[in-house]
């Protein structure tokens, strides 16, 4: 199998790189307002702008801000492919996009102005055949040196099997790499059933992999932690919107409560940023509580850009020292 691909020249084989970044399932962002949404009417919007978008590629853009050595790999296709891999390429980041038959999606994201309340349209993606998923997992295995982090985000499109993560698990468990996942469903339970490295699901995405109506804090503190202590996980970071985040580990629970960030153009691509602050404050070698305090500054840097231009450097900077971590002890 040749370790260089065919659309952009690209070779990974023998590439120092930190992060591995994986989205199955990107899109192209289109970002717009308007003054009121209302059906029926014609809806007179602002100019648009066009962003790469999907879980593992916003992560991606916000670890190359951060500095740290990352590729984003990525199936693609179609011109909304190429308009893509043509906004990353502006950003500087590093990408590999494997050609698939289907046509990546948008997805259109509206800022109403007279409730700033954001309206997102979130298409299913193109059907990925067989062999092209498979062929994804042939060219993730065979990768050397293999990336010491491979984060996973994402849904999955339609024709790729709900055990794809556990797959990718098993292999990334092979190969010693640490592998975070965010995303939900039977693809999530698949992998942590596989086990992962660090798991990231907001309240709702625990409620249902769990069974459980996690009313209370010490409800959903003790159901997190409950994933690590049963094998699953190594780390769950737990988003819970305004109410802040959790992360549980073997050695203890810390929260963080939100930050007052206002959102300034809606809150899209929040929880990527606070993924990826995380991740690369681990890869630093930050103590648990110490990364927490970076993913909820990540996360809030985000709400101050609109679209999905995602958190800046500075932002995250400013805020992290902000980030109040309170220590919970171990729950079991």
């Amino acid at each position: 199998m040749s370790g260089t691909n065919a659309r952009t020249g690209l070779s990974l084989h023998g590439m120092s790189t930190t992060f591995l970044t994986l989205t199955l399932n990107p899109a192209l962002d289109i970002a717009t307002r308007t003054g009121q949404v209302q059906p029926t009417h014609k809806l007179r919007c602002s100019a648009p702008q066009y962003y790469p978008g999907g879980g593992g590629i916003n992560v991606a853009r916000v670890l190359h801000r951060l500095g740290s050595p990352t590729t984003a790999w990525y199936l693609a296709g179609g011109c909304s492919g190429a308009q893509l891999q043509t906004l990353l390429q502006a950003e500087g980041v590093p990408a590999w996009p494997q050609p698939i038959a289907g046509q990546t999606r948008e997805n259109l994201s509206v800022l109403e102005e007279s409730t700033e309340q954001e309206f997102r349209f979130v298409l299913p993606g193109p059907t990925v055949l067989d062999t092209e998923w498979q062929a994804c997992l042939d060219q993730l295995a065979a990768l050397h040196p293999a990336p010491h982090w491979l984060v996973a985000s994402g849904s999955l499109p339609p024709g790729v099997p709900d055990n794809f993560y556990a797959r990718l698990a098993k292999q990334a468990q092979e190969r010693g790499q640490r592998l975070v996942l965010d995303t939900s469903g039977p693809a999530l339970a698949a992998a942590l059933r596989a086990g992962v490295y660090l798991v990231k699901p907001s309240l709702r995405e625990l409620r249902e992999l769990t069974g459980l109506a996690l009313e209370q804090p010490v409800q959903w503190q003790a159901a997190a932690q409950s994933l690590v202590h049963q094998g699953q996980t190594d780390m769950v970071a737990l988003s819970l919107g305004e109410q802040g985040a959790v992360l549980a580990s073997a050695s203890g629970i810390w929260q963080a409560p939100a930050l007052p960030v206002p959102a300034a153009g809606g809150t899209t691509g929040a929880g990527d940023c606070f993924l990826a602050a995380l991740v690369w404050a681990l890869a630093q070698g930050h103590h648990p509580a110490q990364a927490l305090a970076w993913a909820v500054a990540g996360g809030a840097a985000a709400l101050l850009s609109g679209g999905t231009k995602l958190a800046q450097v500075d932002d995250i900077a400013r805020l992290q020292p902000q980030v109040t971590i309170c220590y919970l002890d171990k729950m079991f």
